[in-house]
């Protein structure tokens, strides 16, 4: 079953931020993932959550996407996001 993570991330510091999103996509490749969303416009129609910047990859399962996570790949790259983004969640869940 494909597993879905769900990222909302306010951007900091856009310029550093570059090399963070340069290199994410190859880090979750080699596992099967694709993003299904990356920025664009939003809009919350109910509700209290306002994100800023949501980020939606598809997996093709639980696992494989908490194995990406897990990779050295990512957590090589991880500190950038923390340094110059703010994540307000990140969650993973399993779906359709």
């Amino acid at each position: 079953m494909a597993a879905y993570l769900l990222a909302d991330v306010e951007i900091l510091d856009p310029e550093p931020y570059r090399e963070y999103q340069q290199r994410a996509l190859a880090t979750f490749e080699p596992f099967g993932g694709r993003y299904l969303v990356r920025g664009g416009r939003l809009e919350a129609l109910e509700g209290d959550w306002a994100p800023r910047r949501l980020v939606i990859i598809e997996f093709p399962s639980f696992e494989q996407a908490k194995a990406w996570y897990e990779s050295p790949a990512y957590q090589e790259i991880l500190p950038i996001r923390e340094r110059y983004a703010r994540t307000n969640f990140l969650t993973l869940v399993e779906g359709l």
